[in-house]
């Protein structure tokens, strides 16, 4: 068996340990994310997460991953970014015994929504919260499967805040480093399991 099928340590007793074990995990879940060259243009290095996805160890320790920081944490709401953040923020909030408030793009969302609009390289895109999804001073994480440039959770921080929710932190399963999505997120704590250079 090689290192990295061995089970991770689920017991986190300090910071330290912590830290030590997302290390650990980033270079873990590598192994489970394939590479795909060109897509879906020339020049860009696509990373496809539906082999670690298929794989339900994998799956179990990024989620646990995610969870790392929020265990032990009041958190009254996980806010799900459309589409992929659906996918590993559903089963955070169950485990945290919280729930789910989907971001989602226009026209997607079937009651009064609330609107943020975001600048992409070439143009702009927008995202729409329910205005009754969250309640003035709860508690709430913000999560995706991705950091690139930011705009996407930025957008969605800005709409959590003029509900008057209090914003426990943010966290991606990836993050493109060399993009400086972070930058967009100063002032909240991020967390990530794998980052890429």
């Amino acid at each position: 068996m090689a290192w990295f099928e061995k089970p991770l340590p689920t017991i986190i007793s300090t910071p330290k340990d912590l830290r030590s074990i997302m290390t650990d995990l980033n270079t873990h879940l590598k192994n489970y994310i394939r590479d795909i060259p060109n897509f879906p243009i020339p020049g860009i290095m696509f990373r496809d997460i539906t082999t670690l996805l298929v794989d339900a160890d994998a799956f179990k320790q990024a989620i646990d991953g995610l969870l790392a920081p929020y265990r032990g944490e009041h958190i009254d709401k996980v806010v799900v970014i459309e589409s992929r953040g659906f996918i590993f923020g559903a089963p955070m909030a169950y485990e945290l015994g919280a729930g789910v408030v989907p971001v989602r793009k226009p026209g997607k969302l079937p009651s009064e929504t609330i609107t943020e609009e975001y600048s992409l390289e070439y143009g702009t895109n927008t995202l729409q919260l329910h205005t009754d999804a969250i309640a003035a001073g709860e508690r709430v994480i913000i999560v995706d499967d991705l950091l690139a440039t930011g705009g996407t959770v930025d957008a969605t921080i800005k709409l959590v805040r003029s509900q008057g929710g209090e914003i426990v932190g943010v966290s991606f399963l990836a993050e493109l480093m060399d993009l400086n999505g972070r930058e967009r997120v100063s002032g909240v704590p991020l967390h990530s399991l794998v980052q890429y250079d």
